[in-house]
């Protein structure tokens, strides 16, 4: 049954592609511009990324400096002033183009690392979480929205969605790639749920300080930055309220999660 369902997902996918991002590959460097676009044109996926950059920037309070990792199409430097932003790729929002496996930071340079949608299309996590304890200070964060896995979601990312998404991944690394299209959608849940042990063991330094699913609608329903989207603006407020319904049972509805990691002073 699972060949025919994937049919079925990529022709809904081709039949709603949103025209501006059916013509462009997501690893293309044009893609963060029109991906920005599209947000900034669609009012049910810019509410959704409001609300995101709301729980970021509450979370990051007044910590200083901070780096945001990934910020490609977003604009989280609205909500976080002075924040240094960075992608892979240059790109028109960005300030500094780095690996996030290997951070250009002095030890201790930063009191936050904020990220929307990175996460999972980190190919050496392993890398990236020591780069990241070693240049957040003490008492900082590292404070991310990333998708989640819950039986509503796995459905959805498997038959409607384009990047990879395997929750029995054995391993936490997956061949590195484009920047989009290299990814495991399930990996932020393997790293803070199903390996949970094994993440506090190998990271000593980081206290997962709050994890929070939900989004089981709206970013579905908004067509994201690849569908058009699915319902009238209008609707913005019963979705919202749907949303928080759903959220009560976020065990089988979420579709992401804030997730927030506290860096511990660690003694050796």
């Amino acid at each position: 049954m699972a060949a025919p369902f994937r049919d079925v997902g990529q022709a809904l996918r081709n039949a709603l592609a949103h025209p501006l991002a059916q013509a462009i590959d997501p690893d293309d460097p044009a893609a963060p511009s029109i991906h920005r676009q599209i947000i900034r044109q669609k009012p049910l996926l810019r509410d959704v990324y409001e609300e995101w950059y709301d729980a970021l920037a509450a979370q990051i309070g007044s910590a200083h400096p901070v780096l945001e990792i990934g910020s490609g199409a977003g604009y989280l430097a609205e909500y976080v002033p002075g924040i240094v932003t960075s992608d892979v790729r240059a790109t028109p929002a960005t300030q500094v183009v780095l690996d996030a496996h290997q951070l250009p930071f002095r030890t201790g340079a930063l009191g936050a690392i904020a990220m929307t949608n990175v996460v999972h299309h980190l190919s050496d996590v392993e890398s990236f979480l020591r780069e990241a304890a070693r240049t957040v200070k003490p008492g900082g964060v590292l404070t991310a929205i990333e998708p989640w896995v819950s039986p509503w979601s796995e459905w959805v990312y498997r038959h409607l969605h384009h990047e990879p998404f395997e929750p029995t991944a054995t391993q936490w690394g997956f061949p590195a790639g484009g920047p989009l299209s290299a990814a495991n959608g399930a990996l932020p849940w393997i790293l803070f749920v199903r390996d949970r042990e094994r993440f506090e063991r190998q990271y000593p330094e980081w206290q997962v300080e709050l994890v929070r699913p939900g989004w089981p609608l709206r970013y579905l329903l908004s067509g994201g930055v690849s569908l058009r989207t699915l319902m009238p603006s209008a609707t913005r407020g019963l979705l919202r309220w749907l949303d928080r319904r759903l959220e009560r049972r976020a065990d089988r509805w979420a579709m992401f999660a804030l997730v927030v990691l506290r860096r511990r002073e660690v003694s050796h």
